[in-house]
């Protein structure tokens, strides 16, 4: 396999958890640099290019709620999740939960015959 080809495969196992790590990170307000920074503390690369479309798609979706706040100087929009947009961080985290308990018994070759 070609580096292309792992960059292309990685960018599409990456683009389904974005929108949760998105979701769970506006627990608490953040605006746009902040976010990317969070996210890139917690080990989730995003450029700008990525995560703004993402914020305002979310945001059209009625999943977040903004407000303009002054800090540092300036006016910064700040992102929140909606009382939507928790209810399904809670059922996407459930999902997430499930998925990622079934890979990791097929990641680890145990199957339910050998238990």
């Amino acid at each position: 396999m070609t580096t292309a080809q792992l960059d292309k495969m990685r960018l599409e196992l990456r683009r389904g958890v974005l929108v949760l790590a998105v979701l769970g990170s506006l627990k608490q307000p953040h605006y746009g640099y902040s976010l990317r920074k969070q996210l890139q503390d917690g080990g989730i690369d995003i450029d700008e290019g990525t995560l703004y479309p993402l914020i305002r798609r979310l945001a059209d979706q009625g999943l977040l709620d903004s407000e303009w706040q002054q800090g540092e100087g300036r006016e910064r929009r700040y992102y929140q999740l909606s009382e939507l947009g928790s209810t399904l961080l809670a059922q996407l985290t459930d999902e997430w939960q499930h998925l990622n308990s079934a890979l990791a018994m097929l990641l680890g070759g145990t199957t339910e015959e050998q238990q």
